[in-house]
């Protein structure tokens, strides 16, 4: 009997050892099946356009707070990280007529209150969106983002009608002004010159439209699908057709659940910016190393630059913004990296832009720089933008008492530290 028994015990635990393994394949198959491949994007932002009336601004926010919760449930029950949902409305100049300072200020302290508290990033649109536009909007403009924590605005210093030379210092004189006057200097972070960007561009700081409203867009956060994409790839036509793969197989699926969206709650989808933004260690400077063998800044570079967005722009879905090759020295651990070591300097970033890019976005400048020198910089993004007919945008970030050769001090997840360079180098 006891031997028996024995056998018996034997026999039950081998059962249940077999049953508990195959419980576990199942759900690690599950598991692995529901997880998000390593070279799947991230969606960088869903951001809802609205025409923003003061006098019902909150109804509008949680209107537009209800389509973004969805759509964000949607792509993430499909597999999609969102990481911010965001609201941008018309340039702010069209309803802050009539205040004062003082109120127009009040106002957007109040938004900003709404903002963190309701978890959306908000940007509230360009200054000086057209050539007559007064120079007092950039200086509201400058007040308002001293003294709020996260709104996002813009200036515009050139459109269809070439460079607004005069909006090219006014936007010099708010980054002098937020470099001086927020905490580490971070306020431009928040902050860009744009040169022909167009609304509905779904990237902060530069969103904004001009219509009625209503509509909304997505932007990625895609870096990873060029590293894989361009890892081992024995010459440029194959990564190119790589990448465009892979972007289309996750875009046409991102379109999909958009246009489900839109038919379900009303707001109308305006397309997606396929520019793969980087974040942190998802470097996009590791993605052009990957195809280069050398480090980003070396020759080569532009072609990695012009391959990347050939590619992007390959993709047959609906598209808005950028939608070429971003390159922000202060998003991406190896452009900061590599910018530290001085192999990357503002003139080759205009050139890298000249086939691809944003311009200049999150360069660190040593704190004496003065406002003549930023403006000459912003002059050449701009008219590079409209020599080629392409958006672009200047977002520099002078640090208040810091020289070259100083690490910045940046206090922003989102922003890695970098060693301050020389503005020219003989």
């Amino acid at each position: 009997m006891q031997c028996r028994s024995g056998f018996r015990l034997r026999h039950f635990i081998s059962i249940a050892l077999l049953v508990a393994a195959a419980c576990f394949c199942a759900a690690s198959q599950a598991q692995q099946k529901n997880a998000a491949p390593p070279d799947k994007p991230k969606i960088r932002a869903i951001t809802a356009f609205i025409n923003l009336d003061r006098a019902q601004y909150k109804e509008q926010v949680a209107d537009a707070l209800k389509m973004l919760k969805r759509a964000q449930t949607i792509f993430e029950s499909r597999g999609y990280q969102v990481q911010t949902i965001r609201i941008a409305t018309q340039p702010f100049p069209e309803y802050t007529k009539g205040l004062t300072t003082q109120q127009a200020v009040a106002f957007f302290k109040e938004y900003d209150a709404l903002a963190v508290k309701e978890k959306f990033a908000a940007s509230i649109g360009p200054a000086m969106l057209n050539p007559g536009d007064s120079e007092a909007q950039a200086d509201l403009l400058a007040e308002i983002l001293s003294n709020t924590k996260s709104l996002n605005a813009s200036l515009a210093v050139a459109g269809e009608d070439g460079v607004n030379w005069k909006a090219v210092g006014a936007a010099a004189r708010v980054m002098k002004k937020l470099e001086e006057s927020t905490l580490h200097s971070q306020g431009n972070f928040h902050f860009a010159a744009i040169a022909m960007v167009p609304p509905l561009t779904p990237f902060f700081p530069a969103a904004y439209h001009n219509g009625f409203g209503h509509q909304f867009a997505i932007a990625l956060e895609s870096a990873n699908v060029v590293v894989a994409a361009f890892k081992d790839a024995p010459d440029l036509a194959t990564a190119k057709q790589r990448l465009t793969d892979s972007l289309a197989n996750s875009a046409f699926d991102i379109e999909r659940h958009a246009g489900r969206i839109d038919m379900d709650t009303g707001w109308t989808y305006m397309g997606i910016d396929l520019s793969p933004a980087p974040s942190g260690d998802v470097s996009i400077g590791a993605a052009i190393e990957n195809l280069t063998t050398q480090p980003v800044g070396l020759s080569g570079t532009l072609t990695a630059a012009a391959t990347i967005t050939a590619a992007v722009q390959n993709v047959k879905v609906k598209q808005t913004g950028y939608s070429g090759l971003m390159l922000p020295i202060l998003e991406d651990t190896r452009l900061a990296q590599r910018w530290s070591e001085g192999r990357i300097s503002i003139d080759a970033l205009l050139s890298y832009s000249a086939v691809c890019g944003t311009g200049l976005d999150t360069v660190p400048l040593p704190g004496d720089i003065s406002a003549e020198q930023l403006s000459l910089i912003i002059g050449d993004m701009a008219s590079l933008a409209v020599k080629w007919h392409k958006p672009l945008s200047a977002r520099l970030l002078p640090v208040l008492g810091k020289g070259w050769g100083e690490m910045t001090e940046f206090d922003d997840q989102f922003l890695v530290n970098a060693k301050l360079q020389p503005l020219e180098t003989k």
